[in-house]
């Protein structure tokens, strides 16, 4: 038995306890024969029972029991739920940012560097959610079919409240799981109908029937939707424990007056699981991608409704005024050692495990501090941190210049992005990018360790994390699923879109307020009250422009780029990566722009394809267009 499940959960990191992608960034679930779906789901959902007297059973691999013993089990019927909450999508390594304009990648092998040097095809996709998404949406079909035949508590009123939460979960998870299929593969076909993928709301069994065409992009959203809905029906906003008074009021009419049973089902103990709060900031993400340009020709949401969305998860923070003072830095020592177990910092409304680690800093610490230097912020995307004073660099009152080109600039390039002669590491040792530079980590010095552009990723990684094999000193990280400056961004989008940079639609701000409190927390345009952005404020389509830099440089690094771009259908995707050769042929810098990797991708690749062996075996699954 030990060895099956090690087989099944080899993907686990021992660092942090989360389930770790495999090199293409994406957790890969095993494909599994649904003719033995049914023994694999036992064998997983019994795994939560076992307490390591493995001399229990004799033979082990014999001890395979019936699905419907999780009706008086509780705990194995969690065990089927647990499953989709291991293949979340969520990943905490920046793996897509090096297909955009944002970022390369000094390993020549990366799948990335393939998608975007030409290589994407439906039958090598790195980026494919299909096996995985499916196999969690079948276990959730699975709990959700049978929740209700579980005995979750002797006490029938207890029992109902971990029925209502357990399933609320396991809707909202299903939600999430679609949301994801849908942006990795629904797109445009060939004959002009946006779809998106098969809908499946009950268990898939061997004699279910496989070949299914796959609904409209619309009827996914329905189905989500649907699923957003009665998992808020069902779930707290948050967990936490509750006074008796406290205790909500469709509980109390069922008899529930004593807080303590409450607090059983959804107390501080639940937190880290899906709660209302979190299936509200999804619903904002989904229509958000919905009402985009890529999208909104096949669907019926609008901005405004994206708008709203966000602002529904935005107003239970007493919107801009509730926005985290350090919401920009949240992965720092700082904000990271004071938390209690479960509890979310300002700036967070859903996060992974907070475990010791130190593979962020393997992978990405310069050469000199034990590093591989993987993800090299381009040139590109240092152009778009503005300066101090709010100004693009190329607007004259800037001041930009082009010899000290990192004086004056908006303090977020400082905190994301090392770059010549900044500091970094445990002993804040200066790394020296240039080609004057006497050790590996200047450009291009050595392969498969140098950066490619001169420059080395800053954020989300700790800088006393010491990876230096006679120390490996280890830090707290963890995964931040969803953050609130993500919905901020959102409403922001949105709200421009449908009521203008001043618009509110009802709500009690604006994007115009949303970009300015931004940049405000940021440092940028504080000493001139914002001049740039009073400016543009009756200006839509500028508006949108600074909206859309903001998102990149607030998410940089954290897997958003490469899908907005795309939503967006931008001719950024094609735009050719770029560095600086830094030179000093005497007591002067010499700042040299090299193009670095040109990008190939094709104008259908604004929308992923459905896997090449599912469209051979099944034909009535329609492929997206141009692949």
């Amino acid at each position: 038995m030990k060895r099956a499940i090690s087989k099944l959960y080899s993907f686990r990191s021992k660092t942090t306890g989360e389930f770790h992608p495999d090199k293409s960034g994406q957790v890969v679930a095993k494909k599994i024969n649904f003719r033995h779906m049914k023994n694999i789901l036992k064998l997983l959902a019994f795994l939560v029972l076992l307490t390591g007297c493995e001399d229990l059973f004799s033979p082990a691999i014999e001890n395979i029991r019936d699905l419907d013993a999780m009706y008086k089990e509780p705990t194995y019927a969690q065990g089927i739920l647990a499953n989709a909450y291991i293949l979340l999508p969520y990943s905490g390594s920046p793996n897509s940012d090096v297909a955009t304009d944002d970022a390369v990648t000094n390993d020549r092998a990366n799948d990335y560097l393939r998608i975007a040097t030409g290589s994407w095809s439906s039958n090598d996709n790195p980026l494919s959610q299909w096996q995985a998404r499916r196999n969690a949406i079948q276990y959730l079909n699975i709990f959700l079919e049978n929740a209700d035949k579980v005995v979750w508590s002797k006490d029938a009123v207890v029992s109902t409240m971990y029925n209502d939460r357990l399933k609320g979960e396991a809707y909202g998870l299903r939600a999430l799981q679609m949301y994801y299929l849908l942006l990795a593969h629904g797109g445009w076909t060939a004959d002009g109908k946006l779809l998106g993928v098969p809908i499946v709301t009950k268990p898939e069994n061997a004699n279910s029937d496989f070949n299914l065409p796959r609904n409209t992009f619309q009827e996914c959203l329905n189905q989500i939707f649907e699923d957003i809905n009665k998992s808020l029906e069902l779930l707290p906003l948050d967990y936490g424990d509750v006074s008796d008074a406290q205790v909500p009021n469709k509980y109390k009419a069922l008899g529930v007056t004593n807080a303590s049973d409450y607090n059983r089902v959804n107390g501080n103990h639940m937190r880290g699981r899906i709660t209302g709060r979190i299936v509200e900031a999804i619903r904002a993400q989904i229509a958000l991608l919905a009402a985009s340009p890529a999208y909104s020709a096949g669907t019926n949401v609008s901005w405004e409704d994206a708008a709203n969305h966000a602002a529904t998860v935005l107003n239970r923070i007493n919107g801009v005024s509730g926005m985290a003072l350090k919401g920009g830095v949240w992965y720092t020592k700082d904000e990271i050692e004071p938390l209690a177990s479960g509890v979310n910092p300002p700036e967070i409304i859903w996060r992974g495990d907070i475990g010791q680690s130190l593979t962020l800093e393997q992978n990405n610490f310069p050469p000199s501090l034990f590093g591989r230097g993987r993800v090299n912020p381009t040139q590109n995307l240092v152009d778009a941190f503005p300066m101090v004073n709010g100004y693009p660099i190329g607007n004259p009152t800037g001041n930009y210049d082009s010899a000290n080109p990192y004086t004056n600039r908006d303090p977020r390039l400082a905190n994301y992005i090392v770059i010549n002669g900044s500091t970094q590491g445990p002993n804040n040792s200066v790394i020296v990018t240039g080609t004057y530079g006497t050790n590996t980590d200047a450009i291009n010095r050595e392969n498969g360790l140098s950066t490619r552009t001169g420059y080395y990723m800053r954020k989300l990684m700790r800088a006393d994390t010491n990876p230096n094999p006679q120390f490996n000193t280890q830090q707290k990280h963890y995964t931040a699923r969803i953050r609130y400056t993500e919905i901020f961004l959102a409403y922001a989008e949105a709200a421009n879109e449908a009521w203008g940079p001043t618009g509110t639609g009802g709500n009690t701000f604006s994007a115009f307020d949303v970009v300015k409190a931004l940049r405000q927390r940021a440092g940028v345009g504080v000493n001139n009250n914002h001049e740039y952005l009073e400016s543009i404020k009756n200006d839509k389509d500028l508006m949108r422009q600074l909206i859309r830099n903001e998102r990149r440089l607030e998410l940089c690094f954290e897997n958003h780029r490469f899908w907005d771009l795309r939503r967006w259908k931008v001719t950024n995707l094609n735009e050719t990566a770029r560095g600086v050769q830094i030179d000093r042929p005497a007591a002067t810098l010499i700042y040299v722009p090299v193009n670095v990797e040109i990008r190939d991708y094709k104008d259908y690749m604004y929308h992923g394809p459905i896997p090449y062996g599912e469209v051979q075996k099944w034909s009535k699954l329609q492929q997206n267009a141009g692949w």
